[in-house]
């Protein structure tokens, strides 16, 4: 069994990110995901990495850019205000298809708003944030020992599909201990043929380049990424289901409210209400397939967010009205608690719980 250390979340990721073999990583501190940006400003020159602490998020991301397009494993990390600055260059890499991690600790929005948790940046995430047709893989951890094994499978999954992903956690996770293992066993280093540079002893000179005059020359080039997506569909949805098999109210929920709404099923069921929990792993994909198929036996879906109502989007099309979906929800930077989640599920059981 491979030893576990005590870590804080946020320097899990950056651990994890050297694991898998990131060597550059530029970023700019904000809360409540500071302490990965500290992380790797100690370990990268350890690792005869680099650190680079850029003037603004802008100026990061565009550096991420520059890292992935000469074939390195890069990463940048930040919280809600800081990835909104970042989209533009998101888009770019998305278009240039790079390979790049980023990483979102999500605080309360919109605005500055507040330096606790948030999941409001669902939208931002798995829709796009930026301009243009195109996708992030998004990661969804639950757990400090997942933050860092989703962190090496983000970089892998970068480079497999010449993408972004991202990494979607939030402030509670970033700042939680418990213990975490590294395997470096996991790191897949792969050949990248496509790369500007001579970087693995190529002569030839590849450019990279997400601009294209004639329509129909990007057309296809949108044609081809739109392709790549279907596949990325077909094959890297993840999830998890708890207490599914005979629930009649089915909790979908990610991150660290998952937590939360376990803690409230366990309760529900010494009470003798069937309920279970669907876990999205992978927010895109979204996992639509497995879910719409637990509408035949459940009768009910309850969504819970740190939000005024994203993901419940997702869950409404995937139900496709098959079954009722309500919502609960706090916003700000609010946790909601077990006894919140035991309570909706009480309301939903008596008949009494709506939208």
């Amino acid at each position: 069994m491979a030893e576990k250390t005590l870590m804080k979340g946020n320097e899990a990721v950056g651990e994890a990110a050297i694991v898998a073999g990131c060597r550059y990583y530029f970023g700019y501190p904000i809360t409540p995901q500071s302490e990965l940006t500290e992380y790797m400003a100690k370990r990268m020159p350890k690792v005869e990495g680099v650190f680079l602490q850029a003037e603004s998020e802008v100026s990061a991301i565009n550096m991420v850019y520059g890292a992935a397009g000469s074939g390195a494993r890069v990463m940048t990390s930040s919280s809600s205000p800081g990835i909104s600055l970042k989209q533009e260059g998101i888009s770019y890499l998305a278009g240039a298809e790079l390979p790049a991690v980023i990483v979102n600790m999500q605080r309360g929005g919109p605005g500055l708003g507040s330096i606790q948790p948030g999941q409001a940046d669902y939208f931002q995430a798995t829709k796009g944030g930026g301009h243009g047709d195109y996708r992030n893989i998004v990661l969804a951890p639950n757990s400090v020992q997942e933050l860092a094994d989703e962190t090496v499978r983000a970089f892998d999954l970068a480079d497999k599909y010449r993408n972004p992903v991202m990494v979607l956690g939030d402030g509670a996770l970033g700042q939680m201990m418990e213990p975490v293992s590294f395997t470096s066993s996991q790191v897949k280093l792969v050949d990248k043929p496509w790369a500007s540079t001579g970087l693995h002893g190529r002569k030839a000179t590849n450019v990279i380049n997400s601009l294209f005059f004639a329509p129909e020359v990007c057309e296809a080039h949108n044609n081809k990424i739109q392709a790549k997506y279907k596949v990325i569909e077909a094959n890297e949805v993840r999830w998890e289901e708890y207490q599914t098999v005979d629930a009649e109210i089915i909790i979908v929920a990610y991150g660290i409210t998952s937590r939360i709404s376990q803690s409230a099923i366990v309760r529900a069921r010494t009470a003798g209400i069937k309920v279970g929990l669907f876990r999205p792993k992978t927010l895109w994909p979204f996992p639509t397939i497995p879910l719409a198929k637990l509408a035949a036996t459940a009768k009910h879906f309850l969504t819970i967010e740190m939000s005024a109502g994203q993901m419940v989007e997702d869950v409404r099309l995937a139900v496709n009205g098959a079954k009722p979906v309500s919502f609960y929800g706090r916003t700000g930077g609010m946790l909601p608690s077990p006894q919140e989640v035991y309570n909706e599920i009480v309301e939903i059981s008596s008949g009494k719980g709506g939208e």
